[in-house]
């Protein structure tokens, strides 16, 4: 599904679409906005392991599971 936006840009930025994206500026803008996404999601991950990391209730009760890890399996 693809939608349409209006969006207002300054000449300099416009010209610069134009020069850089060519004939489709709609793929261009997606794949930056795909980019920008991937990167946020991957600092919202960063963020959240080095919050998981300081937590040291949650470390703790890691710890007391990783003794059950193996638990029932056996090695082919």
């Amino acid at each position: 599904m693809t939608h349409r936006t209006t969006i207002t840009l300054d000449d300099e930025i416009f010209a610069f679409l134009n020069q850089v994206a060519g004939h489709n500026r709609s793929a261009y803008i997606n794949e930056l906005l795909r980019q920008e996404r991937n990167n946020s999601l991957k600092q919202a991950l960063l963020k959240a392991n080095l919050e998981e990391a300081k937590d040291t209730d949650y470390q703790e009760e890691l710890q007391s599971w990783e003794s059950t890890l193996s638990d029932g399996l056996t090695n082919d």
